[in-house]
């Protein structure tokens, strides 16, 4: 063996042993003792490595149980980290790590309230020196075959939002293979993460550091938004109850020259979603919203649907009575917030142009199909005095080639339910630049009473019913003059309004057919044909001529007067009106009609009930001055013939009306309802004849009228809370004639262009007057028939008295004469007492009764020589006292107080007189007995007298008054018709 090859071997052969030792034994152990003691200095929680091991042979480094945080609450941790190192890193010029495997990981990261960072204060670095930035060099040359990591965990909160967000992710496994930083290196990248609450993550793809790009596909599985749900709230106030997201996309994703980013083939789905506003109330749900075939290219801006499908959309959504909508309302506080913060901060921003402010190219956007089904909204509108309250749905919506430039026109197509039993439904082509739209609009049973908030503010109308069908083609054309058609048939079903001044029906039908609609915006109304099927109309004429529908409409409040221009300022020519919207009718065509018509100017009133109206209507046009015909022809009562015939313009009636309206043979027992309602009466016999002949000239009324009642019988009371509260029997008989025949002729004559006309011929004037007085003061007016003045309502009597003087004698005297003027008159007698006036002296009498009642059995006892009655004695003062303790005991039913026994005899005796008196002024049956003498005295004077028979006269049942002491009592006296 050569000299020194010996030695050379040893060497050779201790050095691996040497290498292996300090590799295997000696480096981990001094390594993991640094580790621990260096730990503290960088790191602010609690922190340790268990074990380290490494082979230097195979450059394998594996670390185990790395804890940084307290037991229980690790902030970052691993269970092993193997790391392993290929030798030809030595000279290929990079580093080259075949595996890096990070086993059960743990990862806590926290934000505080204040937006602090869990992880940024676990380390404390050495602060760097200060010195100029190095220009951006190469990156560190690195390759690495695969990097593993299994079991992994983190947790996730922000307390920043007002409610905490907390997730956690339980199942994280994430593989790269041939993730390097040299250039066009590309890894394979596999990503799964599944947490509670959280959904699952799938994300696979490829991966290049340099130049920074990805490409793959992600996807979202089951995500629950009420974790993440704080983010949103706090710039939109909406509550979360429930809802799951899920997602999946083709991305290609680009950094290295500003963001660039592509998605294909991207799909996502809300379920379960339900929101509501933070006082509770529910604002929307959905069963689920699928959107798919998604693509979206970030630096075109362009962004493509393919479909969207909604399915169980249910909304609320309410205009308060401010006018705001409740959607509105909750985004309003947000918004002011927001823009404040915006105006605080916009000159930060300024200075910060954004890097991608030259693209200014606008966003297109673009929905193949889109379509809502099983919708329904419930909307609601509090501004209206009375809130209105509209159920849409079920509602399908559907859109087909959307553009967002509104340069193309899109597909829509709309079928709803509306409200209980209406449907709506809309089909056509929309485009929005220009405006434009051809639709076929259908509607079914519409309910028409939702109207009703809408024209409470001017008119007096309750509007009961009503539908509305209808079959219309809409044209609309937008541009500097926006060009509207419409062109259809139009239905309007069971239409039923009413008066609510009178709580009367005012206007309902059957039907009202619109056929061969025809209107251009601005210019024309055409109709071909009005079809009225059992039309119902009421028209009253007022006594001051006015009619109901005048009175139902509500004058709106004054319009501001017009400020007077400024010296030497040039006013604006006034753009010239156009000419009024053409109206045209072809016909109106009435089938089985009816009305109701009331002349409260005529005196009495009069009113009828016309059916089986049937006629026709000429042509109408506003823009020729023509007259239109009219023929009419209906009945009374099935069998008095009514007619109305003429011509008149409905849109100048002043310029020229004739009308002639004719009722015959009428029987007035037909307006029974009508006279039980407001007379309070039946009609029990009667016949009515009218003729009404209104002509007009250039606003000159010259009218006829002529009114005849024929044997008028009024039968049985009605109990009516409208009734007027007039004595309908005494205005009857003063009304008839003779032979039972009430005549009215009423000629009117006048210009209706004054507005101060009034038509009050003397005749009727007079007789109104006769009425009125009649009603109002009816004992006044029988006065005067007998040339009297007296007030003969009421007969004064004088306290505890039931004898007529002289004064009432003669006002009775006048009553009986006059009440022989009016044989169908009868006179109704209330006896009255006043407990003030006549107690006290009814007491007195009854007292004056007991003494001689007593006196006159005492001296029956003696024997003594007596009157024929009680009533002719005189009892002496002296015998009273005795009386008087007797007649106490008697009516009082018990002994005088002891208290009494002291006291001298006058005083004794007033005590008990007091007593005596006092029990019996209140008695209601001393009062009734003096009431009913009072009636008596009254009846038998007018029969006896006067000469009245008595079966005119009715003694009511008697009254007893409160009123206070006075030198007179009244009895009351009351007519009514016989």
């Amino acid at each position: 063996m050569p000299k020194g090859l010996k030695p050379t071997l040893a060497t050779l052969a201790i050095a691996p042993a040497l290498y292996g030792l300090l590799g295997f034994l000696v480096l981990p152990g001094a390594a993991l003792q640094v580790i621990n003691r260096q730990l503290p200095r960088f790191v602010t929680q609690p922190a340790s490595l268990e074990r380290l091991e490494f082979n230097p042979f195979t450059l394998e480094l594996t670390l185990h149980r790395l804890r940084l945080g307290k037991t229980g609450s690790e902030q970052l941790a691993f269970e092993r980290l193997y790391g392993k190192l290929q030798w030809d890193s030595l000279w290929r010029g990079h580093l080259h790590l075949a595996e890096v495997h990070l086993e059960r990981p743990q990862v806590a990261v926290l934000f505080d309230r204040r937006g602090g960072l869990n992880l940024a204060r676990l380390f404390k670095l050495p602060a760097s020196p200060d010195k100029p930035e190095d220009p951006a060099g190469e990156p560190f040359p690195l390759r690495l075959d695969r990097l593993r990591l299994s079991g992994g965990q983190v947790h996730f909160r922000d307390l920043r939002p007002s409610a905490p967000v907390e997730a956690r992710y339980e199942a994280l496994d994430l593989e790269l293979r041939q993730l390097g930083t040299l250039p066009d290196d590309s890894a394979e990248l596999k990503l799964q993460a599944s947490g509670p609450n959280a959904g699952r993550i799938d994300w696979s793809g490829q991966l290049s550091l340099m130049p920074l790009r990805s490409s793959g596909r992600l996807d979202i599985d089951q995500a629950g938004l009420r974790t993440w749900w704080p983010y949103v709230r706090d710039a939109a106030p909406l509550e979360l109850e429930d809802g799951t997201l899920s997602l999946s996309s083709d991305y290609r994703l680009e950094l290295a020259d500003g963001l660039r980013l592509r998605l294909q083939n991207a799909a996502f789905k809300l379920a379960s979603l339900a929101l509501k506003a933070p006082d509770g109330r529910s604002l929307a749900r959905l069963q689920s919203l699928e959107v798919g075939n998604v693509a979206l290219d970030l630096d075109k801006r362009q962004l493509s649907i393919g479909q969207v499908l909604g399915q169980g959309l249910e909304a609320w959504a309410a205009r308060e009575a401010d006018g705001a909508l409740d959607w509105q309302k909750l985004f309003a506080p947000r918004a002011a917030e927001r823009s404040a913060n915006g105006e605080k901060g916009k000159d930060e921003k300024e200075e910060k142009p954004a890097k991608h402010a030259g693209n200014s190219k606008p966003w297109q956007i673009r929905l193949v199909e889109a379509r809502l089904r099983g919708s329904r909204l419930h909307l609601a509108d509090r501004q209206p005095a009375q809130a209105v309250e509209l159920q849409v749905g079920p509602l399908d919506l559907a859109l087909r080639d959307f553009d967002n430039r509104g340069q193309r026109p899109f597909r829509l197509e709309l079928d709803s339910g509306i409200g209980r039993q209406g449907r709506l439904k809309a089909a056509g082509q929309v485009q929005l630049s220009p405006l434009a739209a051809q639709l076929q609009v259908d509607t079914r049973d519409l309910d028409l009473r939702p109207a009703q908030a809408y024209i409470a503010p001017f008119i007096r109308l309750e509007l009961r019913s009503g539908q509305l069908d209808s079959t219309l083609k809409i044209d609309l054309k937008g541009a500097e003059k926006p060009a509207l058609q419409v062109d259809g048939r139009a239905t309007i079903k069971q239409l039923h309004t009413l008066d609510t001044l009178k709580q009367r029906d005012f206007v309902k039908w059957r039907q009202l057919t619109l056929e061969n609609l025809s209107y251009r915006h601005g210019e024309q109304l055409a109709i071909g044909r009005v079809e009225l099927d059992q039309p119902y109309a009421r028209f009253i004429v007022n006594e001051n001529l006015s009619t109901n529908v005048s009175e139902l409409l509500i004058a709106q409040g004054e319009q501001q007067p017009a400020q007077a221009p400024q010296k030497n300022t040039a006013q604006p020519a006034e753009k010239p009106a156009g000419p009024p919207l053409g109206i045209h009718i072809s016909a109106v065509a009435i089938r089985d009609g009816s009305a109701n018509f009331a002349d409260f100017s005529l005196k009495p009133n009069f009113a009828a009930a016309v059916q089986q109206l049937n006629g026709r209507i000429g042509s109408l046009d506003n823009r020729q001055p023509k007259p239109a015909t009219l023929d009419i022809k209906g009945k009374v009562d099935r069998y008095a013939p009514v007619s109305i015939k003429g011509s008149l313009n409905p849109f100048d009636p002043l310029e020229s009306l004739d009308i002639a309206t004719r009722f015959q043979r009428v029987e007035l027992t037909t307006l029974t309802p009508y006279s039980g309602k407001f007379a309070g009466y039946r009609i029990r016999k009667g016949r009515l004849n009218l003729d009404l002949h209104y002509r007009i000239e250039k606003g000159q009324l010259n009218a006829e009228n002529s009114l005849v009642l024929e044997q008028l019988q009024l039968g049985e009371r009605v109990d009516s809370p409208d009734a007027v509260d007039l004595p309908i029997h005494l205005a009857v008989a003063l009304l008839k004639d003779r032979q039972g025949r009430i005549a009215i002729d009423l000629p009117v004559k006048g210009d209706l262009n004054n507005p101060e006309f009034r038509v009050m011929p003397i005749v009727w004037q007079t007789l109104r007057n006769l009425v009125v007085r009649a009603a109002q003061a009816p004992f006044k007016f029988i006065a005067g028939l007998a040339d009297g003045e007296a007030d003969l309502s009421q007969v004064e009597f004088s306290p505890g008295s039931s004898e007529l003087d002289a004064a009432a004698q003669r006002n009775l005297d006048l009553l009986g004469k006059a009440l022989k003027e009016r044989p169908q008159l009868r006179l109704e007698v209330e006896g009255t007492s006043a407990l003030a006036s006549d107690g006290p002296l009814l007491a007195e009498q009854r007292l004056e009764r007991e003494y001689r009642n007593l006196y006159y059995r005492l001296l029956q006892q003696r024997s003594e020589r007596l009157p024929a009655g009680a009533d002719e004695l005189r009892v002496p003062d002296g015998e009273k006292a005795a009386l008087l303790e007797s007649i106490y005991r008697s009516r009082l039913k018990q002994p005088p107080p002891t208290a009494w026994d002291g006291l001298s005899q006058e005083q004794r005796a007033a005590r008990l007189r007091e007593a005596v008196l006092g029990s019996w002024e209140d008695s209601t049956l001393l009062l009734r007995q003096l009431a009913q003498a009072r009636a008596a005295s009254i009846k038998a004077y007018l029969v006896e007298q006067a000469g009245l028979d008595d079966q005119r006269i009715y003694q009511l049942d008697v009254g007893i008054s409160e009123a206070s002491p006075a030198a007179h009592v009244s009895v009351p006296l009351q007519l009514a018709g016989g």
